[in-house]
């Protein structure tokens, strides 16, 4: 599965010895979408869904950017998502792979814990240094690491290659506009409810995949699903997961601070060459 920066599920972090007045516009894009839920909802009842349209609706633009506008408010949050990769093997069948996620982050700091059969990897930010951990390998890597959420993300895949898990849910309000820019469609898809919560359902598309992304209406716009389609790859692997948030807990500094075990072993972190 080609791998691609836009929003990138904690299953593809590379591995450790490698390249280790905004309310206000968002309340009236939540009840302007809300008006037009219904009769945006595609009939697909007995036939194939339609061909995606290549247009985009200025409304599920601003959704995604109202989504992230949120979520870089919030002081803290924990995070849990159960998702399942296609992994693509020589012969072009799609094998399913499941992982969890466990998210802390305040400001700053991050904390990541990723579980599956193949792989784990636990990631520690507390606003001076950043490390990377296997656990079952017991092997781990620190670097120093910006004062910011935001210039630690920004950091950490421009030096290191290493990309957090869903760390582009948090960027759609970039000011720099160059991923609504290449955007080759959006669109609204109505209302889904999901584990008794209605939510708004978005479909987009970019150069390289398609991906739907399901938001809380309301004014807490947090994402609930997200999946994504890789068009690169004939056999069209896809990435699922299930979001589930605790808004603004209790967390303390501790919390994202990487404490090695007696056995574990510090080695170096390989740095990132663009080609």
């Amino acid at each position: 599965m080609t791998l691609y920066r836009s929003i990138i599920p904690a299953v593809v972090v590379l591995g450790l010895t490698t390249a280790c007045s905004k309310t206000q516009e968002a309340s009236k894009t939540s009840e302007n979408t809300a008006q037009a839920e219904q009769a945006s909802y595609p009939d697909w009842t007995g036939k194939e869904a339609p061909a995606p349209q290549s247009t985009v609706d200025p409304s599920a633009v601003a959704a995604i950017q109202a989504m992230s506008t949120y979520l870089a408010g919030l002081k803290t949050f924990k995070l849990n998502t159960v998702g399942t990769m296609d992994v693509v093997t020589a012969d072009g069948q799609r094998i399913q792979v499941d992982g969890t996620t466990q998210y802390e982050a305040k400001k700053p700091g991050i904390r990541i814990h990723y579980d599956s059969d193949i792989k784990k990897r636990d990631f520690y930010y507390d606003g001076k240094n950043f490390t990377t951990y296997s656990p079952a390998l017991g092997f781990y890597s620190t670097v120093p690491a910006p004062p910011t959420n935001k210039e630690f993300l920004d950091a950490v895949y421009d030096h290191y290659g290493i990309r957090l898990p869903l760390e582009d849910l948090f960027r759609w309000n970039d000011s720099r506009g160059e991923r609504i820019s290449g955007l080759r469609s959006a669109g609204n898809l109505g209302t889904v409810t999901l584990d008794g919560v209605k939510t708004t359902h978005y479909a987009f598309r970019e150069p390289d995949v398609d991906w739907e992304v399901w938001i809380d209406q309301g004014d807490k716009p947090l994402p609930r699903k997200l999946s994504i389609v890789d068009r690169t790859d004939p056999a069209r692997p896809a990435f699922t997961t299930r979001l589930s948030w605790t808004v603004n807990p209790a967390l303390s500094d501790s919390d994202f601070t990487f404490k090695p075990g007696p056995d574990a072993k510090k080695i170096p972190m390989a740095e990132f060459h663009k080609e």
